[in-house]
């Protein structure tokens, strides 16, 4: 990962040309409208210049876009690691998986993207530890609605009656949507029927592809136009449902990932959700976490950016002992990443893996200590640990508030039950192994 350009505070700028606007029109100066659409077009054709500058060859070579070309570049691996689907120890680890996905998901959800700081004192104010080893007792505005549906006090311990909504949740679900609706054998242009079927609502890359759908914009170049947020975590936290459908064979879970990533995301933004997917997949089959991070990486690329990043995260892993020493290792590694990027993220979640083992609590509460996007990074945690674990590993406290219920802002399906899930995901696990 090259060192990023130092950005200038181009946001100071901004709130000056809007302050100076509004103070001279108050004194009655001619002229203000015209300086401002000038700063306008001046902004836009930056834009624009910056988005046609040439890529490097070079870098295009090693980071394809396409699934032939990134499987070209794989390193040798497992591809399938069962003879056939083990059915007995699918259901303990698919409910291991989902429970502990939706478990870091709620814990991260009510402080993601607060500081260490944030949370420590809110951990003070509710006199729990911290890192956090159950949900949030009470959090801060208690009464605001996170996507205009579930208020934040649902997302603790005295409110909370069923999974509370967030985006990360609603993407594991959308996931088996489009394999109950176009079989395990979906297009980028049958999922993209989907995202319009079932979804309203996304943000940063899905929000662009999810407009350009709209406009008409084929599937196939939804993540083209006007998506500078091609490589950030929103392909990534779409990993699990992939890993869920084709339990221990890595390779075809990272190939359906590609099918939902590609909507949205290019290059490193592609392979976080094709990493991510393998791991849970293979998590299935195996007893170690760190040893599925480490699998996983042979769906990949072996040279791109998110290949190196985990490279580098699962080499310097045993030296990192808490939350506070991984969230600095990695601001000092990627400086100038945005917070939102795949590889940061993905280095976090490690992290956490690597701190936590099978202790499914330490895993998830060191992520979320951690911050960044940390209601994602826990998501995904808890889900490959919870892969191995089983429902068994998975202290009772966390998943008995649930009572076997998700919510959702899919369109026509706000209310999902658990048990019904993991049957329905089962259905399809099978016809994904069956080879349909």
């Amino acid at each position: 990962m090259q060192n990023y350009p130092k950005i200038p505070d181009l946001q100071h700028e901004i709130r000056m040309i809007t302050c100076y606007s509004q103070l001279k029109h108050e004194y009655g100066a001619k002229g203000v409208a015209a300086l401002l659409k000038r700063a306008q077009r001046e902004l836009k054709s930056v834009v624009e210049e910056l988005n046609k500058l040439p890529d490097s060859p070079a870098v295009a070579k090693r980071e394809p876009n396409d699934l032939k070309g990134i499987k070209a570049l794989r390193p040798k691996g497992p591809r399938k690691l069962w003879d056939s689907f083990n059915a007995k120890q699918y259901r303990d680890r698919l409910a291991g998986a989902f429970l502990g996905r939706m478990a870091g998901c709620t814990l991260g959800a009510p402080v993601e993207f607060r500081t260490i700081e944030h949370m420590g004192n809110l951990a003070k104010e509710n006199k729990i530890p911290f890192p956090p080893e159950n949900y949030w007792p009470r959090v801060a505005e208690p009464f605001e609605l996170r996507y205009n549906y579930s208020p934040r006090e649902a997302y603790t311990l005295a409110k909370m009656n069923g999974v509370p909504v967030d985006d990360d949740i609603v993407y594991t679900l959308l996931g088996l949507l489009v394999v109950e609706d176009h079989g395990p054998g979906f297009t980028v242009a049958d999922n993209g029927k989907s995202w319009l079927k079932y979804l309203d609502y996304a943000c940063t890359a899905e929000r662009v592809a999810l407009e350009n759908l709209k406009a008409g914009v084929p599937a196939v170049k939804a993540a083209e136009i006007n998506n500078p947020y091609c490589e950030w975590i929103g392909a990534d936290i779409r990993s699990d449902p992939w890993g869920y459908l084709a339990p221990a064979w890595p390779e075809r879970a990272a190939e359906m990932a590609y099918n939902d990533a590609y909507l949205t995301h290019r290059r490193n933004g592609i392979y976080g959700e094709m990493y991510f997917s393998a791991a849970i997949a293979a998590a299935f089959a195996l007893n170690d976490p760190m040893e599925a991070l480490q699998l996983a990486l042979s769906e990949i690329p072996k040279d791109c950016d998110m290949a190196r990043g985990v490279k580098w995260a699962l080499e310097v892993a045993p030296k990192i002992k808490n939350y506070r020493q991984a969230r600095d290792t990695v601001e000092k590694k990627f400086e100038g990443m945005n917070p939102v990027h795949t590889i940061n993220n993905a280095c976090l979640t490690i992290f956490g893996i690597a701190m936590g083992g099978t202790d499914f609590t330490r895993v998830i509460g060191e992520t979320v200590a951690m911050g960044l996007d940390n209601d994602c990074t826990a998501a995904t945690a808890g889900s490959i640990v919870g892969a191995v674990v089983g429902k068994g590993g998975i202290p009772e406290y966390w998943y008995k508030p649930f009572n076997n219920k998700v919510h959702s802002y899919l369109l026509n399906n706000p209310l999902f039950k658990i048990n019904d899930l993991l049957k329905r995901f089962e259905t399809q696990a099978v016809r994904v192994w069956n080879g349909e």
